[in-house]
């Protein structure tokens, strides 16, 4: 472990020389290129400049132990040791957490397709509040939600809905939300007052570039065709639509949300190479899954990951076995204790994992 902080900090120091070189900013790709390395180094660092500090202190400590003899210094060089070997334990922890091998999706923009599945209408409206949760959440941290196909249905629910969430380190935080969200309560429609029990299915997938996957046109069909649904101020008076047929996949993408269909077409693409980009990565992760238990942030899409109880006020997340009673905060876009804690789950595993290696 300290082979590898000794060469971040020697990449540290020499990203820092380059940046500061005369000049350094005219090739402006280059430029954004080491400021993002410098940036991705300097938690690390920094962390290791306390860690250093932290052994001087208790070198001091222990120095001072052995020489002195007045008692009130001893009990002072006590605890100043204590406090170093307190700050080293808790630095050689969050040493080892910075070093694991990132998630080479992490800083990506994301495409998330919420589903109905079963409870008919209700599934419906759960996926349209899951959606109003999820944008919500994009609000607090900064980031921008952007439709990209909706299905609704009569009540106000959601069949189907397509959006893109991009800003900082999105699928970072957004890979965990997928699997089947489950919500138990009394729908409206309900004069029984007997509790039904619904599901959603929620996929996150990493936004796609070009140069990552590769799409022939043979492969493709395009159909444009007049919006249909609740649309903007003439939506539905032109041919703005578009439909995309991927052949060796059977993946069909609609794209309506823009008036353009120069638009429309863009997002349809983009969401394509997301989709397929994806199916790249289950592969891989499902290959990975084998040699391991654990499912934390790989996103299998049949796992039921979280339930939502009305009736208690209760939000589960089983793949950690936490349970929280703050089910409006968290319809309400409050996901971060949630977030925080399965991705301490997953360094968790991940550092078991080294440790057994």
């Amino acid at each position: 472990m300290f082979d590898k902080l000794e060469a971040a900090a020697r990449r540290y120091d020499e990203l820092m020389m380059r940046l500061s070189e005369p000049g350094a900013s005219n090739d402006a790709k280059a430029y954004t290129k080491l400021m993002k390395e410098q940036g991705e180094l300097a938690p690390v660092v920094e962390a290791y400049g306390r860690y250093r500090q932290a052994k001087q202190d208790l070198a001091d400590a222990q120095t001072m132990l052995a020489e002195e003899k007045d008692e009130e210094l001893r009990d002072l060089a006590k605890e100043e040791a204590a406090d170093a070997k307190a700050r080293i334990a808790g630095l050689e922890q969050e040493l080892k957490i910075l070093l694991l091998p990132k998630d080479p999706n992490d800083e990506k923009n994301v495409i998330v397709e919420i589903r109905a599945g079963a409870g008919g209408e209700e599934a419906a409206l759960f996926a349209a509040e899951l959606y109003r949760m999820y944008v919500m959440y994009a609000e607090s941290r900064h980031w921008k939600a952007e439709l990209v196909n909706v299905n609704e249905t009569g009540l106000g629910g959601f069949k189907e809905v397509v959006f893109m969430l991009s800003g900082k380190q999105v699928y970072s935080r957004m890979k965990y939300e997928s699997g089947v969200h489950r919500v138990q309560r009394v729908p409206e429609t309900e004069s029984g007052g007997r509790i039904h029990t619904s599901t959603c299915s929620v996929a996150v997938m990493p936004e796609a570039e070009d140069v990552e996957v590769t799409i022939d046109e043979k492969d493709i069909r395009i159909d444009v065709m007049r919006a249909s649904g609740n649309g903007g101020q003439c939506v539905n008076t032109t041919d703005s639509a578009v439909r995309l047929t991927h052949y060796p996949t059977g993946i069909v993408i609609y794209s309506q949300t823009e008036k353009s269909q120069l638009q429309n077409k863009e997002k349809a693409f983009k969401l394509l190479r997301s989709k397929l980009y994806d199916l790249e990565l289950a592969n891989k992760q499902a290959a990975e899954a084998a040699e391991r238990k654990s499912q934390i942030g790989t996103g299998d899409r049949s796992e039921k990951i979280r339930t939502y109880n009305f009736p208690q006020s209760r939000v589960t997340e089983h793949r950690i076995k936490l349970t929280l009673y703050k089910l409006d905060e968290v319809l309400n876009g409050r996901l971060d204790e949630i977030t925080d804690a399965l991705i301490a789950a997953d360094q968790a595993e991940k550092l078991a994992g080294l440790e057994t290696a």
